[in-house]
């Protein structure tokens, strides 16, 4: 294994030709191994990005949402074989298929469509040209973008990744737990591991020390992303939160703070294939070399953000790498990853 000044020069060489904006955060064993920060939170004001500067994570917080909805299973509330039309009584589906399970919703294997199809859409600000960001505050507030259309296919059938199917997990959250998704996930989840700087704020009243989303053009312009994404997250994207928290978030879970171990372990268990050696769990991904498994990781990207976030169990080491630009994470991770855990 190469030493740990290899790693850090390494991972500042990536970031210094990346134009890297963000925090990277690497611990091992509970210590901090590195501790980097780049960049500005605020341009305007030339505000630099420091290690608690809260950051976007996109859908690096689906597992938030997996993690609430295995709490309800825990309860007694739910199965994993409950189907969606008993789990969410409120709200009606005319065209999709009766037999979906809380299983298929937390597996992306729903077959249901979804409201940003990343197999035919490229662009996520597209979607609010026509819909204001300002009013998507809510789950239900992205039911009339998906509720009324046909299923792409047959529940179980096959892996697509869908944003859709997080909303409507949020909702079954809602619905069974009688509290709003985002303050359920605040007091069971963040509360609980200690995560006092994470949040799901607006884009339009960010608390201090936020970084603001940035989207750089060719022509060296850039303008904040407060346009291109929902002025609130939920379920399935959106919240906020520091490398110190996530790593926080981590312990919690796998020290089973926030679910028993028999349910930690089957959230990150690998229950479909999506390529090569790349697994899904219930709301996490999960890559496996040797047959074992190598990492548990999350990763979300919106304009203006881009975040991954991986627990390496043979290793003992949790990164965290947190960006305010539409890309940056990946070749840190990976940098990281074939230095130090040669891969």
């Amino acid at each position: 294994m190469a030493s740990m000044t290899d790693a850090a020069h390494k991972v500042e060489e990536v970031m210094n030709s990346n134009d890297f904006s963000g925090v990277v955060l690497l611990k091992q064993n509970g210590q901090t191994l590195l501790n980097l920060s780049r960049g500005y939170a605020n341009r305007s004001d030339e505000l630099l990005n420091q290690i608690d500067t809260r950051f976007g994570i996109a859908s690096g917080c689906k597992i938030f949402t997996a993690v609430s909805i295995c709490q309800l299973i825990e309860q007694g509330r739910l199965s994993y074989d409950t189907k969606l039309v008993d789990a969410l009584t409120t709200i009606d589906f005319p065209q999709w298929n009766k037999e979906i399970t809380i299983h298929h919703l937390l597996t992306h294997t729903s077959g249901i469509p979804d409201y940003f199809d990343e197999e035919v859409m490229e662009n996520f600000a597209e979607l609010w040209k026509e819909r204001p960001v300002y009013s998507m505050r809510n789950g239900s507030d992205f039911l009339p973008m998906f509720q009324h259309l046909p299923m792409k296919s047959a529940p179980g059938e096959r892996f697509h990744y869908n944003n859709a199917g997080f909303i409507v997990l949020g909702l079954i959250v809602e619905e069974q737990s009688g509290q709003p998704f985002t303050e359920y996930v605040e007091e069971h989840i963040f509360k609980r591991c200690g995560m006092t700087n994470s949040g799901y704020f607006l884009t339009d009243q960010l608390p201090r020390n936020t970084a603001i989303g940035y989207i750089d053009h060719e022509d060296g312009t850039w303008n904040s992303n407060i346009f291109s994404i929902p002025i609130k997250g939920g379920a399935d994207g959106g919240a906020y939160t520091t490398a110190p928290d996530m790593t926080r978030f981590w312990d919690g879970l796998l020290a089973y703070q926030l679910l028993n171990e028999s349910t930690t372990q089957q959230l990150i268990t690998p229950h479909v294939h999506e390529e090569g050696e790349t697994y899904y769990g219930r709301g996490v991904w999960v890559d496996l070399k040797n047959e074992g498994i190598f990492k548990i990781h999350v990763m979300g990207f919106d304009p203006g953000v881009s975040f991954m976030s991986s627990v390496y169990p043979e290793h003992a080491a949790q990164l965290v790498v947190l960006s305010n630009k539409e890309s940056g994470p990946y070749p840190i991770t990976r940098a990281i990853e074939e230095t130090l855990f040669e891969v």
